[in-house]
This record gives structure tokens, C-alpha cells and sequence, in this order.
């Protein structure tokens, strides 16, 4: 059974591990943590493990709650130092919540402290999912934050929204729900009259991308819906279904399913492809290591389902390593795909544009099939 309408999410045949994520705001409000709302919604989570249902928390709110305990100006965001310590004080107080009232309802919170390396490195990866799997085997309900106590600018997610979905890859969830302040994607600026919902996204394209940009992205400035839309388009390869609706109201859960108030990004069918696992952590990788940019003879082929050769390679961007991800692009700049480069960036340079019966003289070793192998590629 496949996700087809918000209400699914409340579903155990349709939905059996579902991934929900918490904002800073929901969490934490001028007064301090907004408690009965959070026991609201720890209760919805009760319900769900109680119909057989997975539960994963993906929950913000550590530097917030760190730099009230501390005193710190700017909500602990005035430098780089500030929310590192924030955060070292705060996840004691958010992991303390949490386990205190999932307590409430005989279930052990567990909890998971995550940085972007730890996901886009394939082994970690590996290893988060084998963590995932056995608390939930066992009846936890993990309760997952971004590191920022040791993060920099360099190695953080910087939002929950795409942290979110890769746990759902790495846990192999059926969906995700962006608890959030709007009841949605919007077609413009909520505000303005006429402004309508989509209930319901196959696909983020350009023109759903387009939605979110300048200060009319729902009502929420560009960064907030932009990073909700790379969230969906991580999980829609993965083959998970995404939610965004509004976590303002009590028992948001029950609003946004029940009531079917939100808007619901359908996933790509992953059914039966052997490789799906590794294409969808392939695909959805926030930080590629360099670029090789295309002509249209090779782009054509890629579209094919071929793999990419070095006479259709016109340019090499970056610094990389044999094995490392890196984007493929047209001429016009345009991401074409996602994949695991068979050279090092330098002998790259040495074999682009040539035909491969040319390369072994000028690596002094016999070339490899391809510089990018279709097998170790996603097209985006």
C-alpha cells in the first residue's frame, strides 16, 4: 500500500515508520518551552506507536533552550561560539523533555546527535541506519538533533527540514511531516488575497521551486519553504513520502491528517530497483565535492541511461578524490546528475574530451570503463 492522501500518514499498512520534525518555534516560545503543546503532540505520537506505527523525532530547539539557561544574547546565535555552547547546554534540557514525557506513556526516548558528514559519508550512513533500525526494533523512539554543538558553517545541515529527510533514507521511512508554520505550500504569499494551497505536489520542479523565492515563499521567507522543497525533493527519490502543514495548533497531527490541511509531496516509485538504497543517498547528498560539466552528446547519453565518458567531459571543476561525489552538469550550468567519480580530479583534467583508446598513454595506466559509471550515478 502507497501514500496517496495526507491521511495515510496515520495509517500502519500505508505508513508504517513515519519521521516527524519539530521546529525551534513550535518547541520554545518568548515564555520558554510551549509544554502542554508538547505533550499534545508527544500524545499523537503515543497514539501512533500504539496503532503500530514507527515514530522518529527529528526535534530543534537545543540552542534556544541553551541560551536562555546561559543568558546569552541574539537566542544563542550572536557567533559561532555562542551556539556551539548553547547547544552543549540546551540538549540536555530538549533530550531531558523528551524522554521525561514519552515516559509519561511507558516509551523510551533514545537520542541521536547527527552532523552532515555523518550521513553524506557512506559507512556512517550505514551505520546511523543499523542504530535506527535497532531502537526502533527495540521500542525506542529516537529523537534526533543536528550536532551543532561541534558543527561549523562547513559540516551542518543548517536546518532540520533536510536533516529530517535523510533520516527517513538512512531509516527507511514511509514519510516525513514538516511540523511548521504554515499550513503549507502556497502558490504565492498566504497574505495576499486569492493566495491558494497545493494539497498535493508530484514532482518539485522549476516552477514549484519558483514558489518559494523572494519574500513570497509562503509566508516565510525564502530560506524556510526552500529548504522544505530540497527536503521533499530528497525524499521523493528515496521513494518517501513528504508533509508540510502547520504545528500552531494543538494536536497538529490529528489537524493536518485528519482534516487533510496541509500539502502532501508524493514520492517516485522505488519499488524493486535493487539500488535504490544507495541511488537515494546518492541523490539526496548536500555537499559534492566538485563539478564535470558536459557537452550535449554526453548529456543526451546520461538521459539514455548511460554512463559518462571522458569525450563528453569539457570541463572539470573542484577538487576531488577518486571515489568522491560529484555533480554533473550541462554547459548552461543545469544539474544533470549525481554520482562517484572513477578519477581523481587531476586525471580528469588529463583524459577530458578523449576517447579512451587515448588515455592509457597519458595516465600511464589502463583507463577505467567510464569516469562515471551509470551503476554509481542518480539522475536529478
Amino acid at each position: 500500500m502507497t501514500i496517496a492522501r495526507l491521511s495515510d500518514l496515520t495509517s500502519k499498512a500505508a505508513c508504517p515508520r513515519l519521521v516527524v520534525k519539530v521546529g525551534s518555534s513550535l518547541l520554545v516560545g518568548s515564555g520558554g518551552v510551549r509544554r502542554d503543546w508538547l505533550q499534545g503532540l508527544v500524545t499523537e505520537i503515543a497514539a501512533a506507536r500504539a496503532r503500530g506505527q514507527d515514530v522518529i523525532v527529528v526535534s530543534s530547539g537545543a540552542i534556544a533552550l541553551g541560551a536562555a539557561r546561559l543568558g546569552l544574547e541574539k537566542g544563542g546565535r550572536g557567533s559561532l561560539a555562542d551556539a556551539q555552547a548553547a547547544a552543549a547546554v540546551g540538549q540536555i534540557a530538549l533530550s531531558g523533555l523528551w524522554a521525561e514525557l514519552l515516559a509519561a506513556h511507558g516509551i523510551t526516548a533514545a537520542q541521536l546527535l547527527l552532523t552532515l558528514e555523518d550521513l553524506e559519508d557512506r559507512r556512517r550512513y550505514l551505520n546511523a541506519t543499523a542504530t535506527l533500525t535497532r531502537l526502533l526494533d527495540a521500542g525506542a523512539v529516537p529523537v534526533i538533533n543536528e550536532n551543532d554543538s561541534v558543527a561549523t558553517q562547513e559540516i551542518r545541515f543548517g536546518d532540520n527540514d533536510r536533516l529530517a529527510a535523510r533520516v527517513a533514507q538512512a531509516a527507511r521511512a514511509s514519510a516525513v511531516l514538516l511540523l511548521s508554520d504554515v499550513d503549507g505550500l502556497f502558490d504565492t504569499n498566504p497574505a495576499n488575497p486569492g493566495a491558494r494551497r497545493l494539497d498535493e505536489v508530484r514532482g518539485v520542479t522549476a516552477e514549484i521551486h519558483a514558489m518559494a523565492s523572494g519574500g513570497s515563499a509562503s509566508g516565510m521567507g525564502s530560506g524556510g519553504m526552500t529548504s522544505k522543497l530540497q527536503a521533499a525533493e530528497i525524499a521523493e527519490r528515496a521513494g518517501i513520502a513528504l508533509a508540510i502543514a502547520s504545528g500552531l495548533h494543538d494536536a497538529p497531527i490529528e489537524r493536518a491528517c485528519g482534516q487533510g490541511i496541509g500539502t502532501l509531496f508524493l514520492p517516485k516509485d522505488v519499488r524493486g530497483r535493487k539500488d535504490a538504497g544507495r541511488k537515494a543517498w546518492l541523490g539526496g547528498r548536500l555537499r559534492l565535492k566538485g563539478a564535470l560539466v558536459v557537452d550535449a552528446g554526453a548529456a543526451s547519453a546520461l538521459e539514455r541511461g548511460g554512463s559518462l565518458l571522458a569525450a563528453g567531459i569539457v570541463r572539470v571543476e573542484g577538487e576531488f578524490q577518486r571515489g568522491d561525489a560529484v555533480a554533473v552538469q550541462n554547459e548552461q550550468g543545469a544539474v544533470l546528475a549525481h554520482g562517484l567519480a572513477e578519477y581523481d580530479a587531476a586525471d580528469c583534467l588529463r583524459v577530458l574530451g578523449r576517447k579512451n583508446a587515448e588515455q592509457a598513454e597519458l595516465l600511464g595506466y589502463a583507463p577505467r570503463s567510464a569516469v562515471v559509471h551509470r551503476d554509481q550515478m542518480v539522475l536529478i
